[in-house]
């Protein structure tokens, strides 16, 4: 962000205002100021040193903006910051000798100097130039340094924050319809064949909604609180597939308690169903497990059915695991997919162990 221009001027006016009265202090302390036919001149050329230094540093502000300096890497802005102040030094400095000469303010000695060889004097006003602009254009740099380092953060963390938010938002909104209206369509036709098991459906339905819903409020879930859900989802399709899925559970109870991103695990079930075992004329069996392996808790998700490409590399389910996992753990987490057998899909996720 490049400091807005009331605060530049205000900085520039203050920083070579206190050069300028540095200068004026110097002179005081050796008693320059006490002598009238220095005091004028003394001050003029406080003056003019003061003016020229807003003048040029405003001209290598304005170099550093057009050349789009501190758009470059860093490296190459110092570079490029190091030579702008260079040129600017060596203008600088044949400008105070041509203007000092004009108003008749140089000294004795250095009229001396300019009649005996006027590049040494120039090379020694370049050089005191250097020192100020260097000094100038270090500070100016630290400032938009720091300030694109700050807001790259602060950019980031709102980058990472909406993302999550998204994400979130789009996976509450990601409820399959089909699914919906296969379970509605299944508790319909037992209202009246066996309605206690309607009204369980209804309630398994109800319980899959709400926890949609309530996805946003909560980054993470028990995974005992998430395999409820995923026992729900599970007893809903089994209306629609009634002998042709099969359900097997592997839990270990010490993992019950471990937080797990909620939906993260049903949406692998459905995965499975969706992609496998409604592909299966015969239908098969879904085995989920838990375990706690080497500081991870790992769940594995197998079904009878065969890995698609398009499943693996671009379905919103794995996308949206992957984008998930990495928001919440880093590179801590893991997840894989893989055709485990001939017949058999393995999804298989590795959270870290919240102790």
């Amino acid at each position: 962000m490049v400091i807005s221009k009331k605060y530049y001027w205000l900085f520039q006016i203050l920083g070579w205002g206190v050069f300028f009265l540095w200068h004026i202090f110097g002179a005081w302390s050796v008693g320059r100021l006490s002598l009238p036919d220095e005091r004028l001149v003394i001050i003029q050329r406080s003056a003019g040193f003061a003016v020229l230094g807003l003048v040029m540093t405003h001209i290598l502000r304005g170099s550093i903006l057009k050349l789009k300096v501190l758009q470059l890497k860093v490296t190459a802005q110092i570079w490029m910051f190091i030579v702008l102040t260079l040129a600017i030094s060596c203008i600088a400095g044949i400008s105070e000798l041509v203007i000092y000469n004009k108003l008749n303010l140089l000294n004795e000695k250095e009229i001396i100097i300019v009649n005996r060889s006027i590049l040494l004097i120039f090379l020694n006003n370049s050089l005191a130039w250097f020192t100020y602009f260097i000094t100038w254009s270090a500070i100016y740099f630290i400032y938009h340094y720091v300030d694109a380092s700050q807001k790259g953060q602060i950019d980031n963390l709102k980058l990472k924050s909406h993302v999550k938010e998204l994400e979130l938002k789009t996976i509450k909104t990601h409820i399959n319809p089909h699914f919906i209206f296969n379970a509605l369509n299944g508790i319909r036709a037992m209202v009246d064949e066996n309605p206690e098991r309607a009204r369980a459906a209804i309630t398994e339905l109800s319980n899959i909604l709400r926890s949609s819903i309530n996805i946003d409020r909560s980054e993470t879930v028990s995974l005992a609180d998430e395999l409820n859900i995923i026992k729900d989802y599970l007893a809903l399709e089994q209306m629609r597939f009634e002998d042709r899925l099969s359900v097997k559970y592997n839990i270990d109870d010490k993992t019950t308690g471990q937080p797990v991103p909620p939906m993260m695990l049903q949406m692998l079930v459905e995965n499975a169903i969706k992609h496998g075992i409604s592909h299966e004329v015969n239908g098969g069996t879904v085995w989920l497990s838990s375990a706690l392996k080497d500081s991870f808790l790992e769940l594995t998700v197998e079904s009878t059915g065969r890995l698609k490409k398009q499943q693996k590399d671009s379905g919103f389910g794995i996308r949206s695991i992957l984008e998930r996992l990495k928001l919440m753990y880093g590179d801590k987490a893991g997840f894989e997919i893989v055709q485990s057998s001939p017949a058999t899909v393995t999804a298989k996720l590795r959270l870290p162990l919240i102790l």
